[in-house]
Parts: C-alpha cells; structure tokens; sequence
C-alpha cells in the first residue's frame, strides 16, 4: 500500500511545491475545486425502494454468514427472502442475513423489500463453495484519510457514517483498518508505543485499540465487515508491528476477533528478502498467508498489497488472492488517473470472478495530507475528473474501496460514490475489465461486456476543452440499433443507429449502457 512514512513526508512536501492545484487539474485557468460550482449529475433516490447490491455472492461451507440488504429508499422497510437457507435467518427490518453459509452449492433467492411509498424485488445467487469476492469488494479503508492517527473511535464512527450516508445501501460494506493500530518500537505518539507481542507472542494492538474484538462487533452488528492490515515484514511500512514468524498465530489472532478482509502489504519485505527479489521472493509470503487464511473458521478476502511487483496478476489468484494492486500507491500520482487506469486495463484478461486488479483506492472528497500527516483537505480534483475516477474503477471491476474523510462527506462526494447504476456496471457477474480504444491523443473510450449481453461504454477526454467521443456499433460488434442509457443521469437517451458520439466535458466523462434493438 505505502512506501515509508519518511518517503510519504519527502515526496508530498516535493509535491506541495511542484504540483499546486492548478497543475494538477490540468490547466492554468481551471479554478480550486474549493471554488468550483460542482454539476449533480445523479438524481436523488425515490422514496420507494431500491434493492442493489451484487447478483452473487460466493460464501465457504459452514463458516460464519453476514450479508446486509443493500436498498435506498424511506426507511422503515421491510424485506422478505424466498429460497434462504435454512442455516440462513433474515432480521426482517434490517435486511441483515446471517447464521452459517449452507452446504455446498447454488442457492437462489428473491429478495423483496416493502415500505410505505412502494416496493421492489432482486435476485441474487449464493455460492457456496471455494471462492469469495464473486464481485469486487467495495467499502472504505482509513488510510489515505487518517494515516497514523486511527482510532478505535474513528472506525466506529465510519462505520456508522456507511450506514447514515447511504454508502451501504448502494453495496459499500468493508469498514477497513490500514497500518498503525499496532504498537511500534518509536512513535510520536505515546499511546502507539509499547510491546509488540505479549509473552504468547500474540499481536498487541496499541492504546487506540482497546478491545479489537469489540470493534469487529460493532461492525458486524450494523451489518457491515471488518477489515485489517499487516505486513510479512518484522515491522509494517510506517514502523509498526509487522507478522514476520508468526503469520499464522496472527492470522488465527485476526479471525478470532472477527475480520473479514486482510491487506498484506509487502513494502517492507526487503528486509527479510534482501534486495535482489526474485519471482519465488515475490510469491512465498502471500502463498504462505493465502493457505492459512483457507484453514480458517471464517471467510477472510485476501488483498496482495505489492505494487504489481512480479507481474502479480498473473499469480496472485493461484497464491489464494482475491485482489492485488497493479501499481505504486495512487496517492502519489492523482493527476494521472486516465494513465493508471489505461494501464490497468491492458492486464483485463487476469480479471474475474474472485480475482481482482486494484489500482488502489479512490481518493475523492476529503483526503488526508500526508506531506502534514494533518488533517484531511478537499482534493484539487475537479468535479468532472471525480465522475471519471469512478466511471474507470468502475469500468474496469476494480475494488470500489473509498479512502476519503468519511466525517466530512458531502452531497457531491456521494453522489459520485453512490450510483447505483455505475456501481451496478463495476458489480457485474461477468467480472469483465473493460478495453481500452484509443481516439486520440487525449480521448479514448472503454468497453465493459455485460452479463446480459449489453455493453457499459465510458467515452473518456483527457484534455483541458470539450471534445466529441465516439462508438460505433459496428466496431463494438453489435446490433445497428442501441437503446443508449445515460448511467450517470440515469436517464434512456432514445435509439441510436450506428454509432454514438457522446460530448465529453474537460478531463471528464460520459458514461452509457447500450442494450440491442430490434424494433
């Protein structure tokens, strides 16, 4: 995930002077995004409900079951499940389903939720059997907000945040802790100062975690997974206790207190491995991490942290993998996002079911800055640029991980993170990365095939001015007629012969579904 707290400080401080918010948008006369009017692209949520959430659901026989409805709309409503299990139970007014997952096998079930201004219906398949992360995972994890300065207090108040906002009721439901809830040897701060290891052996978190089983509680009551971070070093990337020669005494110490998701993080790996890391280096941690996490009594998701070190993507799912970063920390380089992902998207054939390329978190709204290591400030990035952001990741089946200041979300800031209808495109069942056509120089557009047979289309403009993007039918290999949707504005745009040609804003996006017409 990171490189060192030292790195951080020198490199954001370089940054600082080089990149001000002007030359990261692009353009000398862009204005801050603190000044600028930002457009609402997506209309509110209806009053009746809206059940989304992932069509499948892959869960491991006999171990631990947590799933919470996601659905807008008023509140109170009121959910029923047909097909459940029957190590399953529904709580009715939550929509949370938990127990323990059935035996092996495909589960069908229609969920229906009912309130006072309407009703709807979903279905969604579980799979029980050896594979997790059917779709990409999607939630928060605390680092680029909070850096060294996360609490037991801040994750609780995240995970209510999730609930309150409506982050959870689009699909968002990891609430991750990164790096420095451990001790460490030296620190700033006192309370994060102290032994590693109790006279077991056993991981000890520092003073801002009193009772790590109590917190994963706190989660999993509002429905919601918990998320922890090591690294196969003696110590993690920012000086903290890292799981070197006990990876499976705190894997076991991870899953008794109740985590659902671990980052193994390699940056500090060199210590162990010397510098000279061959392929064997790269993969003998996360394989040795990724078999214990199998013999585990709960369903813990795997996310390699390495920076695409050793071509991972070829590797990282045969390891026992369910997402692995592609890249450097994106932290570092935001004003090239189209870059990122463009590169991303060139290893589209290692995506699927169950096995993820991450290009990192998005970084969007509020974000820590690291060359203080203070408090979060508002990105530089302009309101087109954060649509494109999401339309990307999305595109492209990444993890939908935010890593914002979830204390100081906006209208703005949801509203890219909570279309259900791009989200819908990144949760598709098909686990396609979309392809990348180049345009020009600065416009490109991205394809993503669907389940059902439509195409998601992201008609992307890199440059400082308006441009024309197009697609034509022939070339995507469908039918002459296409009912377009605009996804982001959630609104059909009529049928389309031959092609499309979509006006693109500034380093921004537009954003489409195309389903084949024959009358």
């Amino acid at each position: 995930m990171k490189k060192s707290v030292v790195f951080s400080l020198v490199y954001f401080v370089t940054m600082a002077v080089m990149l001000t918010p002007m030359s990261i948008l692009g353009t000398e006369k862009s204005p801050p995004a603190s000044q600028e009017k930002k457009e609402i692209y997506t209309p509110a949520p209806k009053a009746s409900p809206r059940i989304n959430g992932p069509l499948v659901y892959g869960c491991t026989p006999g171990k631990p079951f947590l799933y919470r409805i996601p659905c807008q709309g008023n509140r109170p409503v009121r959910f029923t499940v047909k097909g459940l299990p029957k190590t399953l139970k529904l709580d009715p007014s939550t929509g949370i389903i938990s127990g323990k997952s059935p035996a092996k096998g495909t589960y069908a079930l229609t969920i229906k939720a009912k309130n006072s201004k309407g009703k709807d219906s979903r279905e969604l398949k579980i799979i029980a059997g050896d594979k997790l992360a059917l779709t990409p995972p999607m939630g928060w994890n605390h680092w680029y907000a909070h850096y060294d300065r996360i609490t037991d207090v801040m994750m609780r108040e995240a995970a209510d945040i999730m609930i309150k906002s409506g982050m959870a009721d689009v699909g968002y439901n990891y609430v991750n802790i990164d790096d420095c809830w451990m001790n460490a040897p030296k620190n700033n701060d006192p309370k994060r100062v102290g032994p590693l290891r109790d006279d077991k052996g056993n991981i000890l978190p520092n003073s801002h975690f009193p009772d790590m089983k109590a917190l994963t509680g706190y989660i999993h009551d509002k429905g919601l997974k918990a998320g922890i971070y090591t690294s196969p070093s003696t110590l993690s990337c920012s000086g903290f206790a890292g799981t070197w020669q006990h990876e499976e005494q705190d894997a076991r110490q991870f899953a008794s207190w109740g985590f659902d998701f671990l980052k193994y993080d390699l940056c500090t790996y060199h210590r162990i491995a010397g510098k000279a890391i061959s392929l064997e280096d790269h993969q003998k941690p996360f394989r040795q991490m990724g078999t214990i996490l199998k013999s585990l009594d709960r369903d813990v998701v795997f996310n390699l942290c390495q920076y695409g070190r050793g071509e991972v993507w070829k590797w990282g799912g045969e390891v026992g993998g369910h997402c692995w970063r592609t890249s450097r920390d994106l932290g570092f380089e935001l004003d090239r996002i189209f870059e990122v992902a463009i590169k991303n998207s060139e290893y589209r054939t290692y995506s699927k079911p169950g096995e993820w390329n991450d290009p990192d978190y998005i970084q969007i709204g509020w974000i820590g800055n690291a060359s203080k290591m203070g408090n979060s400030e508002l990105t530089p990035m302009p309101a087109a640029m954060q649509y494109a952001y999401m339309s990307l990741w999305s595109l492209m089946a990444a993890p939908l991980i935010y890593s914002g200041d979830m204390s100081k979300l906006d209208e703005f800031t949801l509203n890219v993170l909570c279309n259900p209808e791009v989200i819908e495109v990144n949760q598709d069942p098909l686990g396609e990365c979309g392809t990348v056509i180049h345009r020009n120089e600065k416009c490109f557009v991205m394809i993503k095939n669907l389940v059902d047979g439509s195409k998601a289309i992201g008609f992307f403009n890199r440059g400082e001015k308006e441009a024309a993007v197009s697609a034509e039918w022939k070339e995507l290999q469908v039918s002459d007629k296409q009912l377009v949707r605009d996804l982001w504005h959630q609104k059909d745009l009529g049928i389309f012969r031959e092609k499309y040609i979509a006006n693109v804003p500034a380093q921004g996006v537009v954003m489409v579904r195309i389903t084949g017409k024959t009358k």
